[in-house]
């Protein structure tokens, strides 16, 4: 028996952080430092997303025996990565926590807050460049943030534990 698949827009359910630390070597955050005070969430401001995967790029190999080209996994690397985010014309907020050179780790909620869910990626990350985009068509001022990836991202990891009272 089939089951129904529950699809849905990222809009409103993907959330997207920004940590300073996280302590566990494994680079899963806590539920604190995720949403307490070592964690910013950014999702309501980000406008675009681009990247946050990682590609092989696969390697030939030939033979004598046959004329097709087989190939073999070859190594991972993170795709070019940004976040888009609005200006905000009283507040420097974003600016400052994600200025040049600043290293952290943007974790991505894919399936939203759904503690235990395995839909968390993190990616260590340092701040490569902040630039504004400008122009003079009527839509909102922004700015885009590339981010270098520093080592290997922790994908499919359960989403943190929701504090207790």
């Amino acid at each position: 028996m089939a089951s129904t698949q529950q699809r849905f827009m990222r809009r409103g359910i993907t959330r997207i952080f920004f940590l300073k630390t996280i302590a566990a070597a494994t680079n899963i955050p806590t539920r604190v430092e995720l949403t307490g005070t070592g964690g910013t969430d950014l999702s309501r401001q980000v406008s675009e997303v681009e990247g946050w995967s990682l590609e092989n790029s696969p390697i030939e190999t030939p033979d004598l025996g046959s004329k097709f080209a087989t190939s073999i996994p070859g190594e991972d690397k993170a795709a070019n990565s940004s976040l888009t985010f609005y200006e905000d014309l009283a507040a420097e907020t974003v600016e400052t926590l994600l200025s040049k050179d600043v290293t952290g780790y943007v974790v991505i909620l894919r399936k939203g807050d759904i503690p235990a869910s395995k839909s968390m990626d993190v990616f260590p990350v340092r701040v490569g460049s902040r630039a504004p985009s400008y122009s003079t068509g009527t839509e909102p001022a922004k700015f885009k943030v590339s981010f270098a990836i520093t080592d290997v991202p922790t994908l499919d990891a359960p989403v943190p534990a929701a504090a207790t009272s």
